[in-house]
């Protein structure tokens, strides 16, 4: 989602297109499902959708939010990315939230059920939009942070989702004939840490070559915008404060947040929200000298994955981790506004807080963090105790007991069973 008080930044949802897709466990990734329980499902979200859908709501920042959708370079190697930004006016209509048909398809495939029920979803979610202004003007006079925002594996657009597209040449692009890629799944017998690992590897990648594409914009060095956009990229010419460059990623882009400082200095810090660090090689960590803040919901969360992000925490290194009462998984993300309450708690997708209150406090939480390490003049700092968990709605570290942790049932995803939950 776009963060509600993160619009003195740049928000990027890299978006590349490589495509090595998953199944779709970012729904509902708390408890472990067979195909026909989340058929069923699915069938009852769409009936429920009739009467359960709500807007994602409108940010409460100090500036106007724009958005527009950049691809350079047409082939599968190419970027393509989702820019929010500072803008000068909200008088653009907003931006469609899954702006393409396929993208539906891609989701049922990830579900495992037929297209058809994709063809469905569309027709229920396919008009809902996100409160930015769709190419509105750059607001400029200032320099701004920069963050790149890495999703989760349910989203789109990148080497790790379940659709995306790219053009076979320059005459498609030219027109607009796109080709889409759609999920991979697993194979029968295959192991799933060496595919998990070469795509968060090749997702960290992706972050530091959209940060390579937004720094050259800065310089003035632009190319050209395939897509048919009013947006120009060249009015973003000397906005980018190049010292305060931040990484950030929810569950897939969590372990990617992980990946990508280990990589990429000039990630200055990095915060993984609810990550899912089951990609992550085992010796990442040691290489990580930034300053990283683990913030976590309550119930996605397992022994096995807490240990494996205390292995972050090293002498004389900045480690920070929160979890917040009563959230899921899906807290973080868009899904949560997406339908009503009720709907909402059935299919896991709020959790017992409210919200509005657990995307209050991991924003708020993320820009004292933000402006503690990237040294950022604005009054973020009142939310200095929310770091430490000071909060009746947070937990100081984690709710997790990692004292026997080996006793605890696990799927092939990591993903806690639901015999404790």
């Amino acid at each position: 989602m776009l963060p509600p008080k993160l619009h003195a930044l740049f928000c990027l949802c890299i978006c590349l297109t490589l495509v090595h897709p998953f199944y779709w466990q970012d729904l509902n990734p708390v408890s472990h499902i067979e195909s026909s329980a989340r058929v069923n499902k699915l069938q009852a979200l769409m009936a429920a959708a009739r009467f359960g859908q709500t807007k994602i709501p409108r940010g409460n920042g100090s500036y106007s939010v724009g958005c527009t959708d950049l691809m350079f370079d047409y082939t599968n190697k190419g970027t393509f990315l989702r820019l929010y930004y500072p803008s000068q006016d909200d008088d653009h209509s907003d931006t469609l939230w899954i702006p393409n048909k396929e993208y539906f398809f891609g989701l049922s495939k990830f579900l495992g059920t037929h297209w058809l029920k994709g063809k469905i979803l569309s027709l229920f979610f396919g008009s809902m939009t996100t409160p930015a202004a769709w190419n509105s003007p750059l607001r400029t006079g200032e320099k701004y942070p920069l963050v790149i925002f890495s999703h989760g594996l349910g989203a789109f657009r990148d080497g790790s989702a379940s659709a995306t597209y790219y053009f076979k040449d320059q005459s498609a692009a030219e027109i607009g004939n796109k080709t889409w890629l759609y999920l991979r799944t697993l194979k029968r017998g295959e192991e799933e840490f060496p595919l998990r690992n070469e795509q968060v590897l090749q997702r960290a990648k992706e972050c530091s070559q959209a940060l390579n594409l937004i720094l050259d914009i800065d310089r003035g060095r632009p190319d050209k915008n395939l897509l048919d956009s009013e947006f120009d990229v060249e009015q973003m010419k000397d906005s980018i404060d190049r010292d305060k460059i931040a990484v950030i990623g929810h569950s897939f882009g969590g372990a990617t947040v992980i990946q990508s400082l280990s990589e990429d200095q000039r990630f200055r810090c990095g915060i993984a929200l609810d990550a899912w660090m089951f990609p992550v090689g085992g010796d990442v960590c040691s290489r990580i000298p930034q300053p990283l803040f683990f913030i976590n919901s309550e119930r996605f969360q397992y022994p096995s994955n807490i240990i494996k992000m205390k292995k972050c925490y090293l002498p004389d290194r900045e480690r920070k981790m929160i979890t917040i009462r009563g959230s899921v998984h899906q807290n973080f993300v868009d899904f949560t506004f997406a339908t009503g309450k009720i709907i909402g708690y059935i299919f896991t997708l709020r959790g017992e807080i409210d919200s509005n209150v657990a995307m209050g406090l991991s924003n708020k939480a993320s820009l004292a963090f933000l402006q503690k390490h990237l040294g950022l003049q604005k009054d973020f700092d009142q939310w200095d105790s929310l770091i430490e968990g000071e909060d009746d709605n947070l937990i100081p570290g984690t709710n997790i007991d990692t004292t026997n942790h080996h006793a605890t049932l696990q799927n092939s995803t990591g993903i806690q069973k639901p015999n404790s939950d």
